[in-house]
């Protein structure tokens, strides 16, 4: 949500802060840049901006304090994201206002990476990711009170999982996260980590729906998981690779 004012804060004067800080032309373009979901760097930022690296720094900062975007780390690396829906809606009010159309997100990365590949021990990339939004679509999965990323399954969830052939009751036992949010190298959206990203994968590779390649991190969807994957998951894209 927008960000709340303080108790002896008058409503007006945060509305004003609030509208100062997206009326500053490089903040406004970051803003703009943000508004497909994807996550950016602030290096990436700073170019869609036409600002050095480091006034990028502090309008982001500015916009952090505003709870217009959100810092997500990933790793060594560090990506803005907007903070929420609500920040998008008002921002899309605007644009139609202002009458200025959007360019879309193209990622730099190898095309071949990009569809599918291992983060870790799970499924990665486009694939990924769309497997993510379906399993959260069906509501499989739900984030947990604490929004720190983690998911927890619903009851339909494990009986999915569990009919799939996951042992859910030793994903949850491992000495780690049991289900997260993992922000994509490519797609600047996260798919799902943790154990039961790891099971997916396992899953994926057990059904033959996925295929490992042996000198890089790639995975091809085989004929059998362009078959299957839309009819387990109603995966709607991406259905090849």
């Amino acid at each position: 949500m927008l960000a709340e004012p303080a108790p002896s804060d008058n409503p007006d004067n945060q509305l004003a802060r609030v509208a100062a800080a997206i009326a500053e032309p490089a903040r406004a373009r970051m803003l703009c840049c943000l508004m497909d979901g994807h996550a950016r760097t602030s290096t990436e930022l700073s170019v869609v901006a036409e600002v050095s690296p480091s006034t990028a720094s502090a309008h982001l900062a500015r916009l952090k304090d505003q709870q217009l975007v959100t810092l997500v780390c990933q790793g060594k690396h560090r990506y803005y994201r907007l903070a929420s829906s609500d920040v998008a809606t008002a921002l899309e009010a605007l644009l139609v206002i202002a009458g200025m159309p959007r360019s879309p997100f193209v990622p730099p990365t190898p095309s071949k990476l990009r569809h599918a590949r291992t983060c870790y021990d799970h499924i990665a990339g486009a694939l990924g990711v769309a497997l993510g939004d379906r399993i959260l679509a069906h509501g499989w999965l739900l984030p947990q009170a604490a929004d720190d990323g983690s998911y927890t399954l619903s009851t339909r969830g494990e009986q999915v999982f569990e009919g799939l052939g996951i042992d859910v009751a030793a994903a949850r036992q491992l000495r780690r996260r049991f289900a997260c949010a993992c922000l994509d190298w490519s797609e600047r959206k996260p798919h799902i980590g943790g154990a039961l990203g790891a099971a997916l994968l396992q899953l994926s590779l057990r059904r033959g729906w996925v295929r490992q390649d042996l000198d890089s991190r790639a995975l091809s969807t085989t004929p059998l998981g362009q078959r299957e994957l839309p009819t387990v998951f109603d995966l709607r894209e991406p259905a090849h690779g």
